[in-house]
């Protein structure tokens, strides 16, 4: 089975940190784009960063570019997400999705074939 797990949201006050996870079963990360997305009610789905297939190559979303960094342990079947400085506006549901090679390092949902379920952050006073 082709999987991708999240794991690391929470309940966080603003300014703090998370470092979220995205573990793959049943195929290497290291041949894969990985795609960060985020929800929130009533907010269009959010690609807020991605790593190709080599690390170097890097996206981040204007929204979040200074704040959230995004890297890849290919021995681990793991990628991660970095998350500082935490404001009210990033609570959401976090899902992370992989592309094929060769698909480049997109903001944009249509590239990505395996979603995960998502992590629940929420950062709240």
């Amino acid at each position: 089975q082709l999987q991708l797990v999240e794991s690391g949201g929470g309940l966080v006050q603003p300014g703090g940190s998370l470092k979220l996870s995205c573990a793959a079963s049943g195929f290497s990360l290291a041949y894969y784009t990985i795609g960060w997305f985020r929800q929130a009610p009533g907010k269009e789905r959010e690609g807020v960063s991605c790593i190709g297939t080599r690390s170097s190559n890097k996206d981040y979303a204007d929204s979040v570019r200074d704040r959230f960094t995004v890297s890849r342990d290919n021995a681990n079947n793991t990628v991660y997400l970095q998350i500082n400085n935490l404001k009210t506006e990033d609570t959401a549901i976090y899902v992370c999705a992989a592309a094929l090679y060769g698909m480049g390092c997109p903001l944009r949902s249509t590239p990505y074939r395996y979603w995960g379920q998502g992590t629940q952050v929420t950062v709240s006073s």
